[in-house]
Parts: C-alpha cells; sequence; structure tokens
C-alpha cells in the first residue's frame, strides 16, 4: 500500500460532502405554459406549480398553495405579470410570481374544482370553467365576477376570449364535444359549433380574427368561418390530436415544406411526431422525422408512450415546445423543428445514475423505463436514448468516460457512446442470457470487453473488437452491431446482484443473494476463490484502486474488506441500520463511501474503521452511487426519484475554519488591547459580538477590579443598545449557575434591574426563560450566603469567648501577684 503511493502527493481524507445540485421530479402531468419572452415555463407537480428557469434548467420558484392540495389548473397573463392558481380546495390565488408572493386569495364560486382558465387578451377579464359545468368570468383589476355562464354539459376543459376584445365573446368546449360561442354582453350561448365526434383538445384563432380551428380526439381538425359560424373544412389528422398550433403567416417555413402564402397550421398527437397541414387543401406538407428510434415493429405499434400530450408556440424565443406523455418537455427551432433543447419533468424510480464524458460533464441515469437518460450538468438538458425495451436495470462506463454499457430486464446488453458533441449512439447490442441482465462492469485498463451477469446465474464476458471502436470514433456507426460472449460461466446458485472488474482488468469478482461473493480470472473465467462471512445476500462488490483487496456491501447491513491472496476479511464496517446497496473507494482507496436502503450515505476512513460522516439526501433507497474522475464530485441516484451530486466541501470547510481561528485571533488582540487601554465600552460591545459569554464575563471581572468598579460597570452596562443587554442577559444566566462568577453576575442583573423600568424588561427577549433560570440558583447563592454569615457569627462567638477567657485569667495572674 505504501509501495503504490510512494512518491505521489499525501493524501487527505474527506471529512465531508454537501449537496451541490438536486435533479428532482418538477413535472408530473398536466397543463404547461411558457412566459410570452421564453425564459421561464411553468409546471404544475402535485400540490406545487413549479417556475423553471429554461436557459438552465434551474427551479426558479416553488409556488406551493397553503391548503396542500393539488392545483388543478393555471393561467399567466399574456403580460407575463399575473399568475392565478386553482386547487382542489376550491380556491384562487392571485400571485406575484418573480417574488413568490401571494397578493390574494378568493373562492372560485365554482362547486367542483375549476379545469380550464384563460386571460383576455388585456389581461383584466380571467375566464375560469370547472368540473360543475360552469363559467365564470372575474374582472382581476376590479375584483369581482362580471359573469356566471350556465348550460354547458360536463366538465369545461377548454376556455378562450376572442382576440379581437371589442367583441366581447368566449368560446368553450365540455363534455358534449360541441364549441359554444358566449356573448359577455348578454351573457348567453349566441352559437354551438358542431362537426367532432370526441373531446375538442384546442382552439386556435386565425390573424384575420375570422377563422378558427379546433382539433379534437376524433383524428380531426376543423377549420370554422366565425362570419356563418359554419364549417369551411375538416382536415383528417389520422391521429388523436391533443393540439393545433397555426403558425405565423409572415414567418419563413420554407424548410418545413410551406411553400406559398395562407393558412397553415401544426398539429401534435398519439403518433409523437409534429406534422403541418395546409388548412386550404387539407393537405399534409410536412411530417416530422421520428425522434426516437423504433426498436421493433411492436414498439412501433405502440407509439402511444412516445405521443404529445401538449404543443405551443414560443414567439420570443421563435421556438416550438412540445410536451411528451412522458413528461419530457422539447423545445424545437420553429423554422426547421431541430432539436434545441429537451426537460425530463419526471424520472421515476431511478435505479442507477455515472458520471459520462471526458470531463463528467453529464451524467447518464437508469430510470424505471427502458429509456435511459443523458442530462448535461450545465444546461440541464437532456438527451434520451431509445433501444431496450424493457427497464433498464444497470450501467458501467469506461475509463475515458465516452463509451458506457447498459443491462436490462429484456435480457440484453447496449454499449454507447458519446461523440465530441455530446450526442450519443447506441454502436453495439449483445444477447444470449437467459433472464433479466442485473448487473454489468466494463472494462478498466482499455474499451476491450463488458462483464455481464443474470438471474440465470451465469456470468458473460463479450468481447468489444478494436474495428467497432474505430469504427465508432469515426462516427460511421449506422445500426449497432450485433456481440456474441465471449465466455459464459454459471457463477452462482442464486442471483447474482453485482459484478466488478479488477482495474489491472486480470480479475473479475461477483456478489450474490446466495451470500458469498466470488473471485474469478480474466478472461476465461476460471474460478480462484470465495468470500464467505456476509450473513445475507451482497448487494455490491468493488475492487480497492491502489490494494489487493475487495469490498463488499449486503443486506446485513455491513460492509466487509477482504484479501485477494488468502480472502480473508480483514474489515467490517457497521453503522447502517439496513441493507447496504452500493459502495465505491474515494480518497486514492483510503476511504469508502456506502449508500443504503435506509436512503443515507456513510463516509468510512478505512484505516480506523471510522464512520466519519452519514449524509441525509434521500427519502428511500439508494441505488445508484458513483465519484467522478477527480475524486472531488459523488453523485447518488434514488427510488425516490431523485439524483443527487455531492461535493467534496473537506477543503472548503478547513480553510473556512482557518480563517475563523485567524479572525479569533485577530479579535482575542484587540479585546486584549482595549482592556489594556482601558475602552471597556467598546471591549465590552466586541465581547459581545464574538457570541463568547465567558469573555464577556472576563471583561465585566476586569471593570470590577478597578477603582470605582461598581460605577464604571453601571455606566458601561447602561450605554449598551437593546440588542446587546439581551445577550448580556442570556450570559448572566449562564454565568449565575457557578458559584464563582454569581457576584459578577448579580452585579450586572443590579444594574438592570434598577434602572430599566419592568415594562422595558418585559420587551427582552428571552426574558420568562431568563427569570425561570435566575430564580432558583439566586435563592440557592442567598442560602449559600445566610450559611456563610451564620458561620462567621460563630467564629466571632467563639473568639469573643476565648478573648473573655484569656483577659479573666490575665487579671487573675495580676491579683495573685
Amino acid at each position: 500500500m505504501a509501495a503504490a503511493r510512494r512518491g505521489s502527493a499525501p493524501v487527505r481524507f474527506k471529512s465531508n460532502y454537501a449537496v451541490s445540485r438536486k435533479i428532482e421530479p418538477f413535472y408530473k402531468g398536466g397543463k404547461v405554459q411558457i412566459s410570452r419572452d421564453g425564459k421561464h415555463v411553468f409546471c404544475p407537480c402535485g400540490t406545487k406549480l413549479n417556475i423553471m428557469d429554461i436557459a438552465t434548467g434551474a427551479l426558479v420558484h416553488s409556488i406551493e398553495q397553503d391548503d396542500q392540495e393539488d392545483i388543478t389548473s393555471f393561467v399567466l397573463s399574456p403580460d407575463d405579470e399575473i399568475l392565478v392558481t386553482g386547487s382542489r380546495a376550491l380556491l384562487l390565488k392571485q400571485w406575484e410570481w418573480r417574488e413568490n408572493k401571494c397578493r390574494r386569495t378568493w373562492k372560485a364560486m365554482h362547486t367542483a374544482p375549476v379545469a380550464a382558465m384563460v386571460f383576455d387578451p388585456t389581461s383584466t377579464l380571467l375566464a375560469t370553467g370547472g368540473c360543475d359545468s360552469t363559467i365564470k368570468i372575474w374582472d382581476v383589476v376590479k375584483q369581482y365576477c362580471t359573469h356566471n355562464l350556465k348550460g354547458s354539459s360536463g366538465v369545461v376543459h377548454i376556455v378562450e376570449f376572442h382576440p379581437d376584445i371589442s367583441r366581447l365573446q368566449l368560446f368553450s368546449s365540455s363534455m358534449d364535444y360541441k364549441i359554444q360561442i358566449w356573448d359577455l354582453k348578454s351573457s348567453k350561448c349566441i352559437a354551438s359549433l358542431n362537426g367532432h365526434y370526441s373531446a375538442v383538445t384546442s382552439l386556435a384563432f386565425a390573424a384575420d380574427k375570422d377563422t378558427l380551428i379546433s382539433s379534437g380526439r376524433d383524428k380531426i381538425c376543423m377549420v370554422w368561418d366565425l362570419k356563418t359560424r359554419e364549417a369551411k373544412r375538416t382536415v383528417p389528422i389520422y391521429e388523436s390530436v391533443e393540439a393545433a398550433v397555426l403558425l405565423p403567416e409572415d414567418g419563413d417555413f420554407s424548410h418545413l415544406g410551406v411553400k406559398k402564402r395562407g393558412l397553415h397550421f401544426l398539429t401534435a398527437g398519439s403518433k409523437g411526431v409534429l406534422h403541418i397541414w395546409d388548412a386550404a387543401t387539407a393537405a399534409c406538407v410536412y411530417t416530422q422525422p421520428v425522434p426516437y428510434q423504433c426498436v421493433d415493429s411492436k414498439e412501433k405499434e405502440q407509439g402511444s408512450a412516445h405521443s404529445l400530450t401538449h404543443c405551443m408556440l414560443v414567439p420570443g424565443k421563435n421556438e416550438i415546445a412540445t410536451v411528451t406523455a412522458e413528461h419530457n418537455i422539447i423545445f424545437y427551432d420553429a423554422q426547421t423543428l431541430q432539436l434545441r433543447k429537451q426537460f425530463a419533468g419526471y424520472n421515476e424510480e431511478v435505479l442507477d445514475v455515472r458520471f459520462l464524458g471526458p470531463a463528467d460533464s453529464h451524467i447518464v441515469v437508469a430510470t424505471n423505463s427502458p429509456q435511459l437518460k443523458v442530462f448535461e450538468l450545465a444546461t440541464s438538458h437532456c438527451q434520451i436514448l431509445y433501444g431496450h425495451t424493457e427497464t433498464v436495470l444497470a450501467l458501467d462506463v469506461f475509463r475515458k468516460g465516452l463509451m458506457f454499457s447498459s443491462c436490462a430486464k429484456d435480457r440484453s446488453l447496449r454499449v454507447w457512446r458519446m461523440d465530441k458533441a455530446g450526442k450519443v449512439v447506441c454502436m453495439a447490442e449483445g444477447l444470449g442470457h437467459a433472464h433479466g441482465v442485473g448487473a454489468l462492469s466494463c472494462s478498466r485498463m482499455k474499451e476491450s470487453f463488458v462483464v455481464t451477469t443474470s438471474q440465470d446465474c451465469t456470468i458473460k464476458v463479450w468481447n468489444l473488437p478494436e474495428s467497432l471502436t474505430a469504427k465508432a470514433k469515426a462516427g460511421l456507426v449506422s445500426s449497432p452491431e450485433i456481440l456474441h460472449a465471449h465466455v459464459t460461466e454459471r457463477g452462482h446458485d442464486k442471483d447474482i446482484n453485482s459484478v466488478a472488474v479488477s482495474p489491472n482488468d486480470k480479475l473479475i469478482a461477483t456478489g450474490s443473494q446466495d451470500r458469498t461473493a466470488k473471485l474469478w480470472s480474466c478472461p476465461d473465467c476460471s474460478l480462484i476463490g470465495i468470500f464467505s462471512g456476509h450473513t445475507r445476500g451482497i448487494w455490491c462488490v468493488q475492487f480497492s484502486p491502489v490494494d489487493q483487496v475487495l469490498a463488499t456491501s449486503s443486506a446485513d447491513g455491513t460492509v466487509k474488506l477482504w484479501g485477494l491472496h488468502d480472502f480473508s476479511c480483514l474489515k467490517t464496517f457497521e453503522g447502517h441500520d439496513a441493507s447496504v446497496l452500493k459502495i465505491v473507494f474515494v480518497s486514492r482507496g483510503t476511504q469508502l463511501l456506502s449508500s443504503g436502503s435506509d436512503g443515507l450515505l456513510k463516509l468510512w476512513t478505512i484505516k480506523t474503521n471510522e464512520c466519519v460522516k452519514t449524509l441525509d439526501g434521500h427519502e428511500d433507497k439508494v441505488w445508484g452511487l458513483h465519484c467522478n474522475k477527480q475524486d472531488d464530485l459523488v453523485v447518488t441516484a434514488s427510488s425516490d426519484s431523485c439524483v443527487i451530486l455531492w461535493k467534496d466541501v473537506t477543503e472548503i470547510e478547513l480553510e473556512e475554519e482557518q480563517a475563523k481561528q485567524e479572525e479569533q485571533i485577530m479579535k482575542d488582540q484587540e479585546l486584549s488591547n482595549l482592556l489594556h487601554e482601558k475602552k471597556y465600552l467598546k471591549a465590552l460591545g466586541l465581547a459581545i459580538s464574538l457570541d463568547r459569554p465567558h469573555t464577556v464575563l472576563t471583561v465585566v471581572k476586569v471593570i470590577l477590579k478597578e477603582t470605582n468598579g461598581k460605577e464604571n460597570l453601571e455606566k458601561n452596562i447602561l450605554r449598551l443598545r437593546k440588542d446587546q443587554k439581551e445577550s448580556v442577559l442570556k450570559f448572566l444566566v449562564t454565568w449565575n449557575t457557578n458559584s464563582r462568577n454569581c457576584h459578577e453576575a448579580q452585579a450586572v442583573l443590579e444594574i438592570l434591574l434598577k434602572h430599566e423600568t419592568p415594562e422595558c424588561l418585559l420587551q427582552y427577549e428571552g426574558i420568562k426563560t431568563a427569570v425561570e433560570s435566575l430564580l432558583p440558583y439566586t435563592e440557592r447563592h442567598f442560602q449559600r450566603l445566610g450559611r456563610l454569615v451564620q458561620a462567621s457569627m460563630f467564629i466571632d462567638f467563639m473568639w469573643q469567648n476565648m478573648r473573655l477567657a484569656d483577659v479573666s485569667k490575665r487579671e487573675e495572674d495580676m491579683s495573685l501577684g
């Protein structure tokens, strides 16, 4: 061990990690709205409404209603100033969202939750459509309800003001599939547009304000003439349509098949791709290329898994935003439909995570789904990788950080590569296991092989041809190359939970539910030895980066270190109260990080067997744990849907501690100088600011030792500010508990009681607690003084008697003389 580190810089043990970043669910379904300037996206998430910065992906504010009820609808005004939310508690709240302040709350007057909201173009009128079949119009400025419109059938899920506010018309749709037009002057329904045979999903007004386009789940869009209130054209879309968006007529959309002027609109629906239609001819002029890889015909048929639920134009950024059924928010360039950015709103249960990229600039995450998610840490941009057909269970990254492997319940292994631009493609696929592949490990020295283990109790070694990596580097991989297992070996009697390759690529370790870990030679997979000692199944195995040592973690709550020479247990670390799921070596192999099913991380120093720190950041099992190349960042992934980046703050805390000590020395010196110069008021103020009762006591004692000490103390105490007097009162409570300091405490207390009125004293912070603490100790001090007075009187009495006896004897001697 010493030899391995000879000539290198000394190892500094880590003492603490702090949360650097948290990637957690921010969108769980429902309507999404983007500010007009395109800088913020508003996403409902249960009881919260999250406001995200689109540029960085950071959470700006999380608006939550006091009633802790789910937010059923919300709307942002066209001028981006007013935000209104409605909850299941039937309350509406108006927010100053930039300051995260609620300006007012009022009853919705609906008898059921509000399902839809919209502002008029002037941002003064608000329409709410309820599940109680009514629509209400609110004057937001004057704060009263102007209209109560009845006559809808079932839930009113769409409300839209006509863009020409002078017409004072409101359009709505409910469960009867009709589009109703309401005249706000008479509060009556003046027309009903019939044509859809399923729920109407969106309404879009053309620039001429006399043409309306409606979309529905009946797989059609309808073009309406609002002058005649008749359908001009029915456009068959051949998919359930969730949104129709009109393209600006003055925009250049020639790249999207728009060759002539006229009304064109974009649809989003169940097939998961965008289409552009010519309203005049009902022809589809452009179909977006499928943004995901369909693995087989079965997945192609199940396009609903990737269906789009919302679509909107973002004029401020010249973008089109879509929302998928998987809670992903995707931004495209409006002119070319090229992907600009993608956010993953919800991760479900996170099963594994790894740093990715040469500088660890990305992380790859395996969630409880067949898709992998690659996050760029700087921008939160998420790339979704399609390929596996069932849940991905484990990940591992090759040494350089550009290639990684994944395995899944679909019994397959996949090898991926990231190019310099950050785009990830699948370069190889391996099939051969009889059951789901639960663990894998990549070669450490070169990108030459992958080891997988499965529920079929076998170990497989997959060689990666050099030609494959060369083609991947050159960007010549068009489809995944099929890999075949080089070696297959039955390893254990039960499920194999973990596998690890040694730093020199010559050994393989496996850990199983059969409570043993085994050591194998690589690449022939011949058994070298067995590690026995855990009382329950083993969850993780890891080789030390510097020593000939193997670490194992188990469901018995322990972590063990084993010698590779004799397979003996060298150390056991006990501290977790539940299963230890993952372990990783840090600090050049001198420390261990472990994660458990209790949601805790523990940092261990191997030499002392000591648990240095326990980190609590997750609320459920921590399945993923990985350290970056610089050994200063750790990423964890948990069943609570959160991914947390932890930063090593040992150096920072050490520097802060040193700075504090230096500052303390400077202040102590300053205090000493003030006392020497007899500047007692400044000395008292400085001692109080240091928040050290003993230092303040020292100053008080110095003052009392002076000639006229009591007068000086009184003068200085009275010149203190109210907050300083409160601090002194708090300190003297502490002094009063010790008989050696009670005289100083009582002297200061006397000054306060003599010069402060009872009313003023009652305003002191913590006065009640101070009095309750002072009384018993003060009584005890007086009792002690009483006993002392009695004892002194007894001594005086004895002394007097001794003197009398002595005088009598002397007088007797004199008389005899």
